[in-house]
């Protein structure tokens, strides 16, 4: 399972290349769209998809993927809807996706079950967001990565503990604060990456904050790969239900990999 994501950054490096990350809510605006959106975002030149787990108190987001993930529990989402969802795609499509997810319903799932049946889906990775690195060492994983998260805040000497453990990639958080679009990228970005390259090999992927095409090429100077999520669940829920709502997201994607890649 680890092979989609490392082989996917192996590509990207034989091209030379940066990685598009598109970040959607799974269920937002139902399960079957999700579907529709991955292939569709893969098509637009995603290199890997993050896929969001609705969750009922989501503390790192945004107000945008906050009304997200309500809108996906009101359309009914579960975790097993995600999961079989996550099997639809893997019918059509082996991109790699990173389910993003907040521990409360890991646990109340199951923590050992729930690695299972995501294995068993086709996930590749788990990104968990209030997860702290000391307690991610206990939990049963099977083959599904657990993708550690950076914060400008994070001290050196933890950089270093948190990386020793790391697989797949690090997931740099470009700034303080919750998801959602930002007018510009933190001054520090490119000192901080230069310091996280001296921690690990693994590659570098930045999210939160990037919106538009001009700060995702700005970002891709410095990054191995470039998270988009908010813009692009602000298009979803702009757009609905409407039958045009698969082609905006898809030609706004285009746009975004262009320009990382």
């Amino acid at each position: 399972m680890k092979d989609r994501i490392d082989n996917c950054f192996a590509r990207l490096r034989k091209q030379n290349r940066k990685g598009f990350i598109p970040y959607i809510c799974a269920g937002d605006p139902d399960l079957k769209r999700t579907v529709d959106l991955a292939v569709a975002l893969e098509k637009a030149g995603a290199d890997l998809l993050e896929l969001g787990l609705p969750f009922s108190d989501p503390l790192a987001d945004g107000i945008v993927n906050q009304l997200a993930a309500q809108r996906a529990l009101a359309a009914g989402a579960t975790v097993h809807g995600v999961f079989d969802r996550v099997r639809e795609i893997r019918r059509k499509s082996q991109v790699p996706i990173v389910l993003y997810s907040y521990l409360n319903p890991i646990f109340q799932f199951g923590a050992e079950k729930f690695h299972r049946e995501a294995e068993d889906a086709g996930v590749d990775g788990l990104l968990i967001l209030d997860l702290p690195p000391e307690e991610d060492l206990d939990l049963p994983r099977g083959n599904v990565l657990h993708i550690r998260l950076i914060a400008p805040t994070t001290p050196a000497n933890r950089i270093k503990k948190i990386a020793k453990n790391a697989n797949g990639f690090l997931y740099y958080v470009s700034r303080e604060g919750v998801t959602g679009a930002r007018d510009s990228i933190a001054s520090s970005l490119p000192e901080k990456i230069r310091e996280l390259r001296k921690s690990s090999d693994l590659p570098i992927a930045v999210g939160f904050g990037i919106s538009n095409p001009e700060q995702a090429r700005e970002v891709a100077q410095h990054a191995d790969a470039v998270v988009v999520g908010s813009a692009i669940v602000d298009l979803i829920a702009k757009h609905g239900n409407k039958p045009a709502m698969i082609k905006k997201v898809g030609a706004f994607a285009r746009v975004l990999a262009e320009a990382v890649h």
